[in-house]
């Protein structure tokens, strides 16, 4: 907000309550969850379940089964999204990878015949190297997925063993040339401040990320998440000032090499932005179905939050059952500035404001209040046009997105 607007008097009503209706509907995107891995990280949280045959027994892995609960979920959200064209999928896990190529061939057939596909949407398909087989990559192409997200994580032998992953260097090597050779986009993974890890060690990851000459990368930096064996068992990390030094040296190595940072972990050339993840940080819709997964769908009446049943088993009995939703909620209107932030000012360039209106229903009056805080804190741009934090905003994120809680 400039200065001028942030010292205007602003007269506000008082709060409202209950669900606020929309004049028009956002864009629509498809997540689905398969949930397995071969083995589950230290570090992550995410809904992902171990397949405890191992590598030697995934034929064993119950595709055909989860596919047919897939089916069911989607059948029963239809409703929901009737007459929507859908704009991006994405096939996260847990490892999708670990389906087979003809699985996922089925679960895009499926959902082709079910929702219609926006011309040239994007499909991603999450893979890790320790499930990576010379021709898979390709099956996978064949099969109408257009993008792959690649795990990486690290391409040193010691740093994967201390995250716990299941490939090694190599692997990762072999997994990412392979997908350069399919896929014309790709997202490769990086983690950085991992236990042991030297500048120098990183400056090599980067070295040999770069060398691949990836459309798209993500850098993480390893955070000790509650609930997970290194929150309980925390390794020894790198310190802050070391952290930041990765940090920066991250961000400079990427930008000479044409990767411009324009979400706070995510780096692109130009045309390879993940359109599914830009849409969720502007606020737009998502349909999610699998074990576990979340949605936010929208209507005439105000937006509904939806998730699905977290274990894979009950998931499927529930879908089966016509009954996968395990809890869902209208958002009320103190919800949405805070939800809406929470996504927007992820995006280096922000979003324009008139976006808050359209995807809330909400006038934009009702966040003079954080601005002006968050302006005073130097967290965000003084552009009244545009919601987009500041240089000091990316680096204390939190802070900035807790100003717009209600």
């Amino acid at each position: 907000m400039s200065d001028a607007s942030s010292t205007s008097v602003v007269r506000l009503a008082a709060p409202a309550r209950g669900p606020v209706p929309l004049a028009q509907l956002p864009p629509l995107s498809l997540y689905i969850h398969l949930p397995w891995c071969l083995r589950k990280c230290p570090y992550c949280d995410f809904n992902s379940h171990e397949w405890r045959g191992g590598a030697a027994d995934l034929p064993g892995l119950p595709e055909r089964a989860y596919l047919e609960a897939l089916q069911a979920d989607l059948e029963a959200a239809l409703p929901l999204v009737w007459g929507r064209s859908v704009q991006t999928v994405f096939i996260g896990g847990g490892t999708p990878s670990l389906f087979s190529p003809a699985s996922i061939d089925a679960l895009l057939a499926m959902v082709r015949a079910r929702l219609r596909l926006a011309a040239g949407a994007e499909v991603t398909l999450e893979a890790n190297p320790g499930t990576f087989e010379a021709g898979r990559f390709a099956d996978f192409a064949r099969a109408g997925v257009t993008r792959l997200s690649i795990g990486v994580q690290s391409f040193d032998d010691r740093r994967l063993r201390a995250i716990g992953r299941v490939h090694d260097g190599e692997q990762a090597r072999a997994a990412v040339a392979e997908a350069a050779r399919h896929f014309a986009s790709f997202n490769l993974d990086l983690m950085y401040a991992l236990p042991g890890q030297t500048l120098s060690d990183l400056a090599a990851d980067i070295d040999t990320a770069l060398g691949f000459e990836p459309p798209h990368l993500s850098a993480y930096h390893l955070t000790l998440e509650p609930n997970t064996l290194f929150a309980r068992h925390p390794p020894a990390l790198p310190d802050d000032d070391l952290a930041a030094d990765m940090q920066a040296l991250l961000q400079g190595r990427l930008a000479a090499a044409g990767l411009a940072r324009y979400e706070v972990s995510a780096f692109a050339r130009a045309g390879h932005r993940c359109r599914h993840n830009l849409n969720y940080w502007e606020f737009g819709d998502y349909l999610g179905i699998g074990a576990g997964a979340h949605g936010k769908i929208s209507s005439a009446g105000g937006v509904l939050r939806q998730a699905r049943f977290r274990h894979p088993q009950r998931y499927q009995e529930a879908a089966l059952a016509g009954r996968a939703v395990e809890t869902e909620r209208m958002l009320e209107a103190g919800d949405l500035p805070f939800e809406f932030m929470l996504n927007a000012l992820r995006l280096v360039d922000g979003v324009p404001a008139a976006l808050f209106a359209e995807r809330t229903g909400l006038s934009p009056a009702t966040l003079t209040a954080s601005l002006r805080r968050a302006l005073a804190a130097g967290l965000i741009d003084p552009d009244p046009a545009v919601f987009r934090a500041s240089p000091r905003g990316l680096d204390f994120l939190n802070d900035l997105q807790a100003l717009f809680l209600a």
